[in-house]
This record gives C-alpha cells, sequence and structure tokens, in this order.
C-alpha cells in the first residue's frame, strides 16, 4: 500500500447524517456488523449486539466520566476549554478568541473571575492562572457540558453524554460508543456469558485533536491518562477473547504494560497513534462509533478493519443513511 496521507481519510458526508440526539432508548440505534474474515456486513440494531459477538468474549469498557470542562463567558463569546488541570487553580486550555489571551495578561470574565496567561505553546493551548478553583462555586454557572462542535449545544442532554457505567471524572469528551449500553442490556450480555471489563482513559487532545499535517507521520498526538487495575488485569489475562468497547479502550489496551506477555496493574501516559500497517497485540474485535473525516480515530479504525475495507463499510453506512459521530449510530468490528 502507497504511504497513506491526511487526504486519503477524507470521505463526504451529508450534513443530515449528522446525529443531534441520541436514540433512545439508548441501545435502539443502529447497529452495523462486519466481518473481517468474509467482507460481509450486516445491518441490526445494538440491542441485538449480543447475537453477534463471539462466545465469551469479555467487554471492555472505558469507565471515565465526561466533565463539564467548557467555561462560557460573556454569553458564549469568550471560552476557556480546560484540556488539562495542573492544579485546581493552573490549567492547559484552548480560548477564543485567541487575541484576547495573550502572554502575561490578566484578562477580566466576570466582575470577579478573571484569568490570567502565563503561557503560550506552539500549538496555542494556553497556561492559564484562574482567580478561582475550578471548583470553586462561582465557576459552577459558567461551566457546560464539551458537546462537539457538530452537535449544537443543549445541556438537557448532559447526562445522556456520559455512559452509564461512568465513574472515574477526567474526560474532556465521552468514550462515545458507550454511550449506546443500558443497565437492561448490560445484564442480558451478562446472561449470555459476556463479562464487563472496565479500564479507565480520560479522554483528551489525544483522542479528539484535529491532525494538521498532511504527512500523518508528523502528527503528534498528545497524550492521555490511563489505568487497568489487578483485579482489571487478572481477568483481561483469562479471557477469551476481549472485544474493545470503544477506540479509547483500544488505545488503554494497546498501551498496557506487560510482564511475560500479561496484564499488569498499570497507569501512565499514552500518546500512542495507531494507523494502518500496526500489528494489534492485545485486541480481538471492537464496537466503534462512525467517525470524523481526516481524524485518528478514522485512522485507527483503518488500521483495524483494512484501509480499503473501512471506505466500503462507510459508504455502504452513508447510503444506508446511519447516524454518524457521538450521538450516532454503531458498528461491530469481527
Amino acid at each position: 500500500m502507497k504511504n497513506l496521507t491526511l487526504s486519503d481519510f477524507d470521505y463526504e458526508l451529508p450534513e443530515r447524517l449528522i446525529a443531534q440526539k441520541p436514540a433512545y432508548p439508548r441501545d435502539h440505534s443502529r447497529l452495523l456488523i462486519y466481518h473481517r474474515k468474509t467482507g460481509e456486513i450486516v445491518d441490526d440494531h445494538f440491542y441485538n449486539i449480543g447475537e453477534y459477538l463471539p462466545g465469551g468474549t469479555s467487554l471492555v469498557v472505558n469507565n471515565s466520566k465526561v466533565e463539564k470542562c467548557r467555561l462560557l463567558f460573556s454569553k458564549g463569546k469568550i471560552e476557556i476549554f480546560v484540556t488539562k488541570a495542573i492544579n485546581n487553580q493552573v490549567v492547559e486550555a484552548m480560548v477564543r478568541p485567541g487575541k484576547k489571551f495573550k502572554t502575561k495578561k490578566e484578562i477580566q470574565l466576570t466582575e470577579e473571575i478573571s484569568a490570567k496567561t502565563i503561557s503560550i505553546a506552539e500549538d496555542g493551548i494556553r497556561t492559564l492562572e484562574l482567580s478561582h478553583p475550578l471548583d470553586h462555586e462561582k465557576l459552577a454557572p459558567f461551566k457546560y457540558t464539551p458537546f462537539p462542535p457538530y452537535i449544537k449545544r443543549d445541556e438537557s442532554l448532559s447526562g445522556r453524554y456520559q455512559t452509564v457505567f461512568a465513574k472515574d471524572s477526567g474526560s474532556k469528551a465521552a468514550p462515545t460508543v458507550g454511550l449506546h449500553f443500558t443497565p437492561e442490556l448490560l445484564e442480558k450480555l451478562q446472561k449470555q456469558g459476556f463479562q464487563k471489563l472496565e479500564i479507565t482513559l480520560h479522554v483528551g487532545l489525544g483522542t479528539f485533536a484535529p491532525v494538521k499535517t498532511e504527512s500523518i507521520a508528523e502528527h503528534k498526538m498528545h497524550s492521555e491518562w490511563y489505568r487497568i487495575t489487578g483485579e482489571e488485569a487478572e481477568a483481561l489475562n483469562n479471557a477469551k477473547s476481549i472485544t474493545a468497547v470503544g477506540t479509547t479502550s483500544v488505545r488503554v489496551l494497546e498501551s498496557a504494560q506487560k510482564i511475560d506477555g500479561k496484564f499488569t496493574t498499570c497507569s501512565g501516559e499514552t500518546d500512542i497513534f495507531i494507523t494502518p500497517g500496526y500489528k494489534f497485540k492485545s485486541t480481538d474485535h471492537l464496537i466503534t462509533n462512525f467517525h470524523l473525516p481526516k481524524s485518528t480515530l478514522l485512522m485507527l479504525i483503518s488500521a483495524f478493519a483494512g484501509f480499503e475495507e473501512t471506505r466500503k463499510i462507510y459508504r455502504h453506512a452513508i447510503s444506508k443513511k446511519y447516524r454518524f459521530y457521538s450521538f450516532g449510530d454503531a458498528m461491530l468490528i469481527l
């Protein structure tokens, strides 16, 4: 295969297929099943996923919880999107408009709240010192759910932007394929012999930052924090097969420290960048959503399913009017 560039991961999507709200109930979204061995594509609904999962496979979910890390002031004209808290008052953030956040300058956000720009990184990320700690009650009215820009802001959907197994607060975006699961479906899957294992990866810029270089080899991934507990490591080692629920789970599984080929208790930062040609070590099957053009997520899917095969899957999904992106439908890659 030729050296792939950013343009190779582009595709046209009708705007009407960008989901603005999740399916209700959650598990009534559609599900595309792709068999890598045969190339067969099957169309169904997510609540039937247990009919397609390999017998006895372990479902690895990301239990990270989305933080209200988007701070909006002046009726939304000024934005501080906190990407990392260095401590409770010093943060790294994407800001808008950038011209207001100049180095060593302090900007008044309200009568009582201000932010001083300590430094500006090459990619435009600001290090800011806030006048109040992040958990201060004065900041609460200005905190919003970090919905992606292609979803109209609607705080009434904030609860729907959390998975039912979300526990550990720290994500700047939802591990979206997990949004399809309901407690009832999880219970049904358990009765069918499928074990749910929880790992943690706090979704940040590593997952959703756009690729800006035409040569994908030049793209630098931001790191994201992950953890596997001892109990989960042991369960992974005893798993009949591993089905990753989402690309964030794949990032953990493929980054995890192993001893003699076995998972161990571990935590740390990962900046793994998975593109076609990557040899998967720990992920047997994958449940995922439909991702943005030119995204690192689409590149990961192309590595797992195959580049041309992924293009085929996406053409099929568009022709069948599947709903795309964070609140959209799902696919199972076997």
